[in-house]
């Protein structure tokens, strides 16, 4: 027969093997996948910027490529969780020889 013991210990030892198949550790980068298009976006869309709210940062709007449309469509501003010790750096579209790329917005020190 088996001690108490020796069950709490296979117990244990079945709980963190399964505990660490069971694992997954987060991801330490972020993969972007770019689609090229050649339609250029539209001038940015004047945004009146409301008054500052603390905590907070300001991202401002831009316009998205919408391939059921196949044109552009404008993204509204919105005020977003500021991260203490880094800055919001926007998104931006890059033009690459006859394309143009999407660039997402990111934090950053």
């Amino acid at each position: 027969m088996i001690s108490i013991t020796r069950k709490l210990a296979l117990v244990a030892g079945i709980g963190l093997a399964l505990a660490s198949v069971s694992y997954t550790p987060p991801a330490a980068a972020q993969v972007s996948v770019g689609v090229g298009i050649n339609v250029a976006p539209p001038p940015p869309r004047f945004e009146r910027v409301p008054p500052p709210r603390r905590g907070f940062v300001w991202v401002p709007g831009y316009w998205r490529w919408n391939p059921g449309y196949r044109r552009h469509v404008w993204v509204p501003g919105a005020w977003v969780s500021a991260r203490p010790g880094y800055r919001w750096y926007p998104g931006a579209w890059e033009r690459r020889g006859p394309n143009w790329y999407w660039r997402d917005g990111r934090w950053g020190p």
